[in-house]
């Protein structure tokens, strides 16, 4: 990315225009509250099969849903951008206000990206109001996550062929105010869905348990 590029930048002579839809409109109709929420943590440590599997529950549970996963948006949005710390900082940037765009369309939305630096994380959640922003560290050591080398990174890492690699060559700095940490080196899948979905609960973005199963039974 051209260094010159400023982040976050707003184009000139522009006016944000006001839908007669709100927000509160969208999610009546979705008969939930729109929410983001924010996976981070190494690579391999299973922010993507948190997220694919809480996307999943959520679908059966009726909800509109939808994961922005790292991989995924560098095949287009953020095809351009690299590694550097500044890259990823742009890459961050584009993500939370796509994720912006989503909570307004009333979607809970799940992003699982490594996002290494607080900075980012926490300019992501600057941009939304009060409870609707989850951040979820999956915590999970870095000998657990290279172990695993699902798309076979770590390897190519460590015999320097991948260069600012998350982990072994690039930092990461761990939240240090996560609204829910899941160990994710030794809990199963379906605990973490699990207790993600509690705290949606927790916080009003679901529907309690209860008035789900009495529309269910209706």
């Amino acid at each position: 990315m051209d260094d010159s590029i400023a982040i976050g930048a707003v184009s000139s002579n522009v006016v944000w225009h006001q839908h007669k839809i709100t927000r509160e409109r969208r999610e009546a109709l979705n008969g939930h509250r729109g929410s983001v929420i924010w996976l981070t943590g190494l690579p391999g440590s299973g922010k993507s099969t948190v997220a694919s599997a809480l996307e999943q529950y959520l679908h059966r549970s009726g909800c509109r849903s939808y994961v922005l996963d790292g991989d995924n948006v560098r095949h287009g949005l953020c095809g351009d951008l690299g590694f550097s710390e500044k890259d990823r900082e742009e890459n961050i940037r584009r993500v939370a206000e796509v994720s912006r765009l989503f909570l307004d369309a009333g979607v809970i939305v799940i992003c699982a990206f490594v996002s290494s630096y607080r900075k980012d994380r926490e300019r992501a959640r600057a941009l939304f109001r009060e409870g609707d922003f989850v951040e979820v560290y999956c915590n999970c050591p870095v000998e657990v996550c290279e172990r695993r080398d699902p798309k076979g990174h770590y390897r190519l890492a460590r015999r320097g062929d991948i260069k600012e690699f998350t982990g072994i060559s690039s930092p990461y700095e761990e939240p240090d105010k996560a609204d829910l940490i899941l160990d994710t080196a030794t809990r199963s899948i379906d605990d973490c869905v699990d207790l993600a979905s509690a705290v949606l609960r927790e916080r009003g973005i679901l529907p309690a348990l209860e008035d789900q199963l009495q529309r269910s039974v209706a």
